[in-house]
């Protein structure tokens, strides 16, 4: 059956084993916690720390939806490869997938038989989807960008406010480890308030990461839906 749906704005969940496929690199501290650092010394330091070939994470993801005071939580792992490809797989609290090759995107939910496939720039959009991970550059160049705190102890706090509209989406705060220089909390925000947290665990960056991570191949009989059409 193949069917088409509007434009969406989500996360679905998935699992598979990615081990093989990567070739870690040992975790190493940029540089010590520095006093006085400007917000472009910070930006920098991040960039610096993501032009690496891609990392990989174990994340948890907790939505709360602000006026029915409805706070939803699921956790997977994550994997990156600059520029423009990304893997979410989600565990709990359902194995269902992203997968993104820069050009393509699949989302598959085998509990319901289905795949909905787009174009990943369509959904990633202006950095929606934490697409800024797989590659930093989007950071200066769609948002306006302030250090909203430093003085807390272990993170610099950063706001980014979008330079255009972007539906579902108003602002984010990224918690940087002073340490690493890590994205370790992602925080967005929408035009009700409502918020969707994800924090990274175990960040692991990567010497080399395999393509074939980052394509899918449509099983047989399942359901395909396409979003992004009329």
């Amino acid at each position: 059956m193949r069917c088409k749906i509007g434009f969406m704005i989500c996360i679905f969940f998935f699992s598979f084993n990615t081990v093989a496929f990567l070739e870690v690199l040992p975790e190493i501290n940029i540089s010590k916690p520095a006093l006085g650092m400007t917000l472009d010394n910070i930006m920098d330091r991040v960039e610096e720390r993501y032009s690496q070939a891609g990392f990989s994470a174990v994340f948890t993801q907790v939505s709360t939806l602000k006026v029915l005071e409805i706070t939803d939580t699921a956790s997977g792992t994550i994997l990156v490869k600059r520029p423009g490809m990304m893997r979410w797989e989600y565990k709990e609290p359902e194995k269902q997938t992203i997968i993104s090759d820069g050009d393509m995107l699949w989302m598959y939910r085998p509990e319901d038989n289905q795949v909905i496939i787009g174009k990943a720039p369509d959904f990633f959009k202006d950095g929606k989807g934490a697409g800024f991970l797989s590659n930093m550059k989007i950071l200066k160049k769609k948002f306006s960008i302030t250090l909203e705190n430093n003085n807390i102890k272990d993170v610099y706090i950063i706001k980014l406010l979008p330079h255009e509209d972007v539906f579902d989406l108003s602002y984010i705060y990224l918690n940087i480890s002073k340490k690493t220089f890590n994205i370790e909390q992602i925080i967005s925000y929408n035009s009700y308030g409502d918020e969707t947290k994800i924090i990274l665990h175990n960040i692991e960056f990567q010497k080399s990461i395999d393509n074939s991570m980052f394509h899918f191949v449509i099983p047989k009989g399942v359901d395909i839906l396409e979003f992004g059409e009329p």
